[in-house]
């Protein structure tokens, strides 16, 4: 007999963090070169690439999430970065904004 798992809302974004940050990296690295981490920015959190886009953006967010000049960034920079706009979304009242989940998951 089959058994049917049903995930909630927060696994499913978990895991879409998870294989994300996963899919950007090549060949099966652990780390996001700043391309990489650059194009992962731009395709899930569009509202921010827009600041990462200007001058010195992508430098000054590398640095906020303990990325220094040359190295690649973690998953845990990454959920630094999360943690950093999870919370500022917090901050800003987002009880006012009811946001679903479109999660796909393949």
């Amino acid at each position: 007999m089959a058994v049917l798992c049903q995930y909630s809302d927060l696994e499913l974004a978990l895991n879409t963090l998870v294989t994300g940050f996963h899919s950007e990296a090549k060949d099966g690295s652990q780390t996001l070169d700043s391309a990489e981490f650059q194009t992962l920015v731009s395709k899930q959190l569009p509202a921010l690439a827009k600041t990462v886009g200007e001058e010195g953006g992508l430098q000054k967010l590398l640095k906020q999430i303990g990325v220094e000049e040359g190295q690649d960034v973690t998953f845990e920079n990454f959920w630094t970065l999360v943690q950093k706009q999870a919370t500022d979304q917090f901050a800003q009242g987002a009880n006012e904004k009811v946001v679903r989940c479109s999660c796909n998951i393949s």
